[in-house]
């Protein structure tokens, strides 16, 4: 074994974005493309002898060889020791657990979360600091700007390890660790819920069904929830990780977990239902005929959080993404506590959960979690729901509508315009900033304006200021309309665009969603000239 230096140059187009690098795997495979941005983390973190650094990914196509690679940098850059989840499959949330509990320096995921995988899918790398989180803009910032001004690469000669048997080699002076993918996890989520409580639910018949969507969180299921908590086998579905996730899609929404959906709603439904996606960090919840909306079952695990072990002494605050539902906020009020509106991206909470100032937080992009790491969890969230389910003897509708009854309903959608001219976005977005100063006081489809403005976000504990996070369009009556562009996508652009009602009345809970926002998506569309903007007619995804 010998550590080469490789000679290389910039490649455009490596700026991380909102979860790190996200590109097609055929991108990804080019000479010297992970190599590049791999070298420009490490430049970023600079002197990396004697440190602990995890390694994991969701299993999608080019995992394993993307491993071997960063496996070989790490050698050469002076690692201690590297901890491998075993097969190479960690998820994300279990990247952060490790990282805190054996504390290491940071980590490496190797995952691009929700989207689709596959030799023809997508791939993408994310660093974590030591706290656990994503690391912060400056850091990705620091990183991208190395990727521009990259001359080489330093790497070890070293062959392939094997990640698939459990114990210790050796790459030059580094120590590689190939661990249980779940066990450490498994061993948190123990402390945090109450596992007698819900394994008894189990015994005494109650029925569910766990998608894993062929992704990573299949394996931390049936390791918690069949074997843990004793659920019948089968309770459990599509839960080995392929590396085309099956030829699917894993997002856990009602479109794309359509078997999921079909099979709570026949006659025969189990009493729960539950998804996670590509990397584990995201999660839906389904009951009988009934979707819960991210936001509603952030608010609803923050109203009854008490049930769990791990949150017995009540909450120091909720943390809540801008575009997500301000359901949360009538729970924070309700409770004395503060409910923090930050920007899109996990990253945002990373600062309040480490400084005490929130417990629980959610995006409504199917992302819940907590101070127990600092990532959004998916199996983290289904384990909350069946405690609450164990604690309260109710089924999930019931809690939900009950909710609704003490603190009123929060209508919500998101409408996606996938895949657009990214040109043509930007305009959008341009066109609607332009517009904000006039819309105060204007009546859109019988909704009064009360302000609109492009989100800024400053960070109460470190002082760091982000602009452009959003346009917001808010209603006297409390009605919301937001645009916003996602960082996640690999290809074009996608126009979010976000619908909230605000509905007190008990009798007028039950509307399907879509109709009751009906005023509010004319009103978004007129404002912001989607259709002429974009040449689409209809969003191509509604959740």
């Amino acid at each position: 074994m010998a550590i080469q230096t490789v000679t290389t140059h910039p490649i455009p187009g490596q700026r991380p974005g909102t979860s790190g690098l996200r590109k097609k795997v055929t991108t990804f495979s080019q000479p010297h493309y992970l190599e590049n941005f791999i070298q420009s983390v490490f430049y970023t973190l600079g002197d990396c002898s004697g440190k602990t650094l995890v390694l994991g990914g969701d299993g999608r196509y080019h995992n394993r060889a993307a491993i071997q690679t960063i496996l070989r940098m790490a050698a050469a850059h002076g690692y201690a020791q590297v901890l491998v989840g075993q097969g190479g499959i960690l998820s994300t949330p279990a990247v952060s657990c490790v990282i805190r509990k054996r504390q290491a320096s940071g980590g490496i995921i190797l995952s691009a979360s929700h989207n689709p995988g596959g030799p023809d899918g997508d791939f993408g790398v994310k660093y974590n600091i030591a706290a656990g989180g994503p690391a912060p803009e400056s850091v990705t910032e620091a990183i991208f700007h190395h990727t521009e001004t990259i001359t080489q690469y330093r790497i070890s000669d070293a062959a392939d390890i094997d990640i698939d048997t459990l114990g210790a080699s050796q790459i030059e002076n580094m120590r590689v660790e190939v661990i249980d993918s779940v066990a450490d996890y498994a061993e948190l989520m123990a402390r945090l819920f109450d596992f007698d409580a819900i394994r008894a639910l189990f015994a005494g018949g109650f029925t569910m069904r766990f998608d894993g969507m062929h992704a990573v969180s299949g394996p931390y299921a049936k390791a918690i929830i069949e074997g843990m908590l004793g659920a019948p086998a089968g309770t459990v579905i599509n839960a080995v990780p392929l590396e085309d996730f099956g030829g699917h899609h894993p997002d856990p929404n009602p479109v794309n977990a359509a078997e999921l959906i079909a099979l709570m709603a026949a006659a025969d439904a189990p009493d729960f239902g539950a998804a996670s996606d590509g990397d584990g960090d995201r999660n839906m919840i389904v009951g009988r005929k009934f979707d819960v909306t991210p936001s509603d079952s952030l608010a609803v695990l923050a109203a009854n959080a008490t049930v769990a072990p791990g949150y017995r002494d009540g909450l120091k605050g909720i943390a809540r993404s801008m575009p997500t539902s301000r359901a949360a906020d009538r729970v924070a009020e309700a409770l004395g506590i503060q409910c923090h509106e930050t920007p899109t991206g996990w990253k945002f909470f990373g600062t309040l959960l480490d400084a005490g100032m929130a417990t629980l937080c959610g995006e409504e992009s199917y992302g819940t979690g907590s101070d127990h790491i600092r990532e959004k969890d998916g199996v983290w969230a289904v384990l909350f729901w069946l405690n609450l389910l164990a604690a309260s003897g109710k089924g999930v509708e019931q809690i939900v509508t009950e909710h609704w009854a003490r603190f009123g309903r929060h209508y919500y959608s998101r409408h996606d315009y996938e895949a657009i001219e990214t040109e043509a976005a930007r305009l959008l977005m341009a066109d609607l900033r332009i517009k904000l100063p006039a819309l105060a006081g204007t009546v859109l489809n019988a909704h009064t304006v009360d302000f609109a403005d492009d989100f800024s976000y400053t960070d109460p504990v470190d002082g760091s200021t982000v602009q452009q996070q959003g346009v917001r369009i808010v209603m006297k009556d409390g009605s919301r309309i937001v645009y916003r562009l996602s960082g996640t996508g690999t290809e074009g652009a996608t126009l979010r665009v976000y619908l909230e009602l605000f509905e007190p009345d008990p009798t007028q809970h039950q509307r399907p969603t879509q109709q009751a926002l009906a005023s509010l998506i004319a009103a978004a569309e007129s404002v912001a000239s989607i259709a002429m903007h974009t040449g689409r007619a209809t969003p191509t995804v509604i959740t």
